[in-house]
């Protein structure tokens, strides 16, 4: 089950960011792990952003392409914000200490996940976004019981 939605403009991808942060579980004793895939000004940092305001965050969201992580505390998550697209090599990731990040309530977003394979920890959502003429359309498929949960949990007017 997938779900594809509609993005006109900047706005609407916050807009979705914030109901993605709406729709996350409300418990749970694993991370919660978002792959978000598309090609470079596809939304995905736009779409970080959104999510981290509605959780609270105030500080500037910026994509961690140089540093590869940003770290979060976020409306009661740890959030780990990734951005792998300068990664060489997926053994790089050993590097980072990502293995304390495996707890409950520790939201993961994932940048550029192919170039991390084999290094990141089972996804619940991938979010797929692609630019398109005039409009962005993003697609979120559900990987696990949890991923399945959030798609329902998704206001239906997530992108407005």
């Amino acid at each position: 089950m997938t779900r594809r939605l509609l993005l006109r403009g900047e706005d609407a991808t916050l807009n979705f960011g914030a109901a993605a942060a709406r729709a996350l579980p409300a418990t749970g004793e694993e991370p919660f792990v978002m792959l978000l895939s598309g090609d470079l000004g596809a939304g995905k940092t736009t779409f970080s952003r959104g999510l981290l305001r509605a959780l609270g965050v105030t500080r500037a969201v910026k994509s961690p392409s140089y540093g590869l992580l940003e770290l979060y505390d976020a409306g009661g998550w740890q959030v780990l914000h990734l951005d792998l697209y300068r990664l060489r090599d997926p053994e790089e990731l050993e590097h980072l200490g990502l293995r304390d990040y495996h707890a409950g309530r520790t939201l993961w977003l994932v940048e550029w996940p192919e170039q991390g394979r084999g290094h990141l920890p089972p996804a619940d959502l991938r979010l797929m976004f692609n630019p398109r003429a005039g409009v962005h359309e993003a697609e979120a498929e559900p990987l696990s019981a949890a991923g399945r949960e959030w798609l329902a949990r998704l206001e239906p007017e997530a992108a407005s």
